[in-house]
This record gives structure tokens, C-alpha cells and sequence, in this order.
């Protein structure tokens, strides 16, 4: 069978940028950041992670290209067919590429359907928008009200007597 995907660049500008790709099921994680690198421009030499995703795009289980660490070990892309980690229940991943810069992708299964004859996979389907030459800007603050008082709630944390606890529980 053949995976469809829909790999969307996550960006803060006007303009979307996605991809439409074609893959064997059977192939391996590499094969789609590969395939994801060469319809981006990417050279491809950067570190880079898949992560398992929910409906909501909270960012799951980390599959990566080369195994960093020395005490937990990760599961690897080269090691990890596409079946394994994507499927009618679980559709999403999402991919960054060279976490200095930190290229992030929303990767959705779109369709799967038949193997055509004559077509060489990974294939891109179709290319929307252009790269920008950066990474987006990352916002990593909370969106807080400016007005937000941490203190509003009148308590005294000093005023033991009115506190609702037991200080000497222990």
C-alpha cells in the first residue's frame, strides 16, 4: 500500500507551504525525512526527530535519526517502517529538522491507497508555497493577560492562623 502525506511547514507567515508525498508503507521513517528534505531543498545534514502526535498535535514519542543518548536509548528512523508508527488511528507526526533552527513540520496521513505501475516511490505529488529562507520564529512565552496579578487572591501567605492547612502535618 501507498501512504499519502501532507507535510505542512509550520510557519507564522501569510503564505502556507506544504508538500504532497507519495511512500510505501514498508519504508522506513528515513525514507520519508529523506523524501521530506529533498521536497524542501533541504541538504539533508542536520540532526532530526519524528514525533508521534495526537489529534491536537501535542507532541508524542521521539523517533530519531541518530541514537544521542547514553542511558535511554530512542528508537531510530532507519529502524521504524511507516506501518509501525502511522496507521487509520494514528495519522499525525510531526518532524523537525536541525533543532538549532528548528524546521518544524506537520506530517498527516492524507489517504492510502494502491501501488500504481510505473511510479517511483517516494514521489512528490504536488509543492505548495516557498521555503523562507529561515526557520519561523518559535513564541515560546505564555500568552498571559497583561492585567494577570499573581496575588489577587488576597491571602497572606505569612498569616498562618487563617491558612487552610496543617503546618505541623508531618
Amino acid at each position: 500500500m501507498i501512504y499519502r502525506f501532507r507535510v505542512i511547514l509550520d510557519n507564522d507567515t501569510e503564505d502556507d507551504v506544504f508538500r504532497d508525498l507519495e511512500i510505501r508503507e514498508a519504508d522506513t521513517l528515513e525514507d520519508l525525512h529523506n523524501a521530506i528534505n529533498q521536497s524542501f531543498g533541504f541538504e539533508g545534514n542536520e540532526m532530526a526527530s519524528f514525533y508521534v502526535s495526537d489529534e491536537q498535535w501535542n507532541q508524542g514519542e521521539e523517533i530519531s535519526l541518530f541514537d544521542l543518548s547514553d542511558e535511554n536509548p530512542t528508537r531510530l528512523m532507519n529502524e521504524t517502517t511507516l506501518n509501525d508508527v502511522v496507521h487509520e488511528m494514528q495519522t499525525r507526526l510531526i518532524y523537525v529538522y536541525d533543532f538549532f533552527s528548528m524546521w518544524t513540520f506537520y506530517v498527516e496521513l492524507a489517504e492510502i491507497v494502491e501501488e500504481a505501475e510505473g511510479v517511483d516511490y517516494p514521489n512528490l505529488m504536488f509543492v505548495h508555497g516557498q521555503i523562507p529562507d529561515d526557520a519561523p520564529e518559535k513564541n515560546f512565552e505564555a500568552d498571559l493577560d497583561d492585567d494577570f496579578d499573581e496575588f489577587e487572591d488576597g491571602l497572606d501567605i505569612d498569616d498562618y492562623d487563617n491558612l487552610d492547612f496543617d503546618e505541623n502535618w508531618n
